[in-house]
């Protein structure tokens, strides 16, 4: 099984490996310089000292007067200078100080013997037990020259303690490793930071890909910076908006899909319908007649006879609703004022409006234009509408009916509202109302708002019910206001 880690902490790892590795390598570099030049300074002191002892007893050297020389070196021993050879012209220990008496591979030779220059010098570094303890030393050997001589009179070997050097070089490593420890842990620090800015939007990223995958195309990633990842997330963020209209230009045309596929099967049901049914119902409508009209039949019998004939009249009117949404007939447009639309559709609903006193509001604005229409399909849209809210209300209604011009130029069209204060329409209905056959009513078939969608959207138009603040229910229809639909 592989082990899943997650980015954000490979992330981490690896920039906290490079940071280690990086300050390792700067650490070493700086120490490896600083014990250099600490070496160097060391070296520098020991050859000021040694210079400055072959100078002070070159006379004494010269006329192989032993005692001053003693005398100067028992002076000069110290911690840090551990001992002192003086070496003859024939490279053999001359004089040296009495702690190393005993150490014959300290003064047993020089290391300048035969032709040297003035200038030559011999280095090295050894470890020297100084009582019981080792230390590690820098010893060092010049040539003694008198001024304006060619001749080597001896040399002169000086032993330095380094113990104060490593002390400094153990000082400065703990310093360093100090800086070390901090500039890693910040560099850590930065580097989660780094690491969760960077893993962050590609993990909502992620997360917006698998909601994707099933179905949500509304989530969107906030863009929090301005770079690639601010990109990529707007970018991604373009594309779900595209997904998702996309999706609701499928849904869009599904349904109409659909709608025609409805249609196309309420056509074959209506011809069937029109065929099956017309010729025998008209039959039984005649003899209906005919037997009524005999004037021998008594009450009861003229009343089911009247019943039998309201019900051919209600199969009949079904069965012309049920043909005229199936049929597509040509738009007869011409330019009419969409008042006298109105006012044509209210003039025949006024003797039900006044039976129950129902008052009818109109707020058309003075400006509205005159609207290329099939004047005739479009008052049976508002006729519908306005028969729907007489139902819809009880004695005392009031319906309210407002016209306005919305938009500019080749865009303008022509919003009409009708609503009333009646019993309203459930909103889990509202998709719903246009379908063929749905009915909130307990009597109708279900045709009328269907038909009237149909017409309106034959005029390009668009009809749906929206929201209003007091109960009852509200139609809003947009219309072109100017060409031809």
């Amino acid at each position: 099984m592989t082990l899943k880690i997650p980015l954000q902490t490979r992330f981490t790892i690896w920039i906290t490996v490079l940071i280690f590795v990086l300050v390792c390598a700067t650490l070493y570099v700086i120490q490896t310089r600083e014990v250099a030049m600490v070496f160097d300074e060391s070296k520098n002191k020991g050859l000021l000292m040694a210079k400055n002892l072959a100078d002070l007893n070159l006379r004494s050297l010269i006329f192989n007067d032993i005692e001053p020389i003693q005398s100067t070196i028992q002076e000069q021993i110290n911690a840090k200078l551990l001992y002192i050879v003086f070496f003859d012209r024939f490279a053999t220990a001359l004089v040296y100080n009495r702690e190393i008496a005993d150490r014959k591979e300290i003064f047993c030779c020089s290391h300048l013997q035969g032709d040297i220059r003035p200038e030559s010098v011999f280095d090295q570094t050894i470890n020297v037990y100084v009582g019981r303890k080792i230390q590690r030393v820098l010893e060092l050997e010049i040539p003694i020259f008198a001024r304006g001589s060619a001749d080597k009179w001896g040399s002169v070997k000086i032993g330095l303690s380094l113990e104060d050097m490593r002390a400094e070089i153990r000082k400065t490593r703990f310093v360093l490793i100090l800086i070390g420890l901090a500039v890693l842990c910040l560099g850590m620090f930065g580097a989660t930071l780094l690491a969760r800015g960077i893993s962050r939007p590609i993990r909502k990223l992620a997360e917006g890909t698998v909601r994707i995958a099933k179905g949500d195309f509304s989530h969107s990633i906030p863009i929090d910076s301005q770079d690639e990842l601010g990109h990529l997330a707007g970018s991604f963020n373009a594309m779900t908006t595209q997904l998702l209209a996309t999706r609701e230009a499928m849904d869009k045309a599904q349904k109409k899909l659909v709608q025609a596929e409805k249609l196309a099967s309420i056509g074959r049901l209506a011809a069937t319908i029109a065929h099956e049914i017309r010729n025998p119902l008209t039959s039984v409508k005649l003899n209906i007649q005919k037997v009524a009209e005999d004037g021998r039949l008594d009450a009861l019998e003229q009343e089911h006879l009247s019943i039998s004939q309201e019900g051919i009249v209600l199969i009949e009117k079904f069965i012309k609703e049920l043909l005229n949404f199936t049929r597509v007939p040509e738009l007869q447009l011409a330019r009419f004022p969409l008042s006298q639309i109105l006012d044509e559709s209210l003039k025949l609903m006024s003797d039900s409006f006044k039976q129950r006193k129902i008052v009818v509001e109109k707020k058309l604005d003075p400006g509205l234009p005159e609207i290329l229409v099939d004047g005739d399909k479009l008052r049976q849209v508002f006729l519908n509408l306005l028969r729907n809210a007489f139902e819809a209300m009880e004695n005392g209604g009031k319906i309210k009916l407002a016209a306005a011009t919305t938009g500019d130029g080749p865009g303008r069209k022509i919003k009409i509202r009708i609503s009333d204060n009646g019993c309203g329409i459930p909103e889990k209905d509202w998709d719903n109302i246009f379908e063929p056959f749905f009915s909130t009513k307990s009597s109708g078939f279900g045709l009328g708002l269907a038909n009237a969608r149909k017409i309106i959207e034959q005029h390009k138009g668009t009809i749906r019910v929206v929201k209003k603040r007091s109960p009852g229910t509200a139609f809003e229809i947009l219309i072109p206001g100017e060409g031809e639909p």
